[in-house]
């Protein structure tokens, strides 16, 4: 997350963000208005890596987690243990259409040309 932050930070431009403070805007004002706008394309794809691998995991949350089953938990139970191979497969298509959904719209905001 942090590396594609990096980059979409350091492609600001210094001269808006002193065009910014010529024309009377505080700091607050200047990340707002200025800074979040152009970093925004590397936070979506900065979160695009983090939350797509988080979706599979199945071992930290067993380890450490609830007896609920999050989505890569009941994919490996069902799959696995139960042998219920198309439930584990149904269950397998929500995070490929949540991340679906994510990718579309993180495109909308330009977060491959932040690559």
């Amino acid at each position: 997350m942090i590396l594609p932050i990096q980059a979409s930070l350091e492609r600001v431009p210094n001269s808006l963000i002193n065009a910014s403070y010529d024309l009377g805007a505080s700091k607050r004002q200047t990340f707002y208005k200025v800074i979040l706008p152009l970093a925004l394309p590397g936070i979506a794809a900065g979160s695009i890596f983090t939350f797509s691998l988080t979706l599979g995991d199945y071992i930290i949350p067993y380890i450490i987690g609830t007896s609920k089953f999050f989505i890569g938990q009941a994919v490996y139970t069902h799959q696995g243990t139960a042998g219920n191979v198309p439930l584990a497969a149904a269950f397998s298509l929500v995070p490929i259409a949540v991340m679906t959904v994510y990718i579309y719209f993180a495109k909308k905001l330009g977060a491959f040309n932040a690559l």
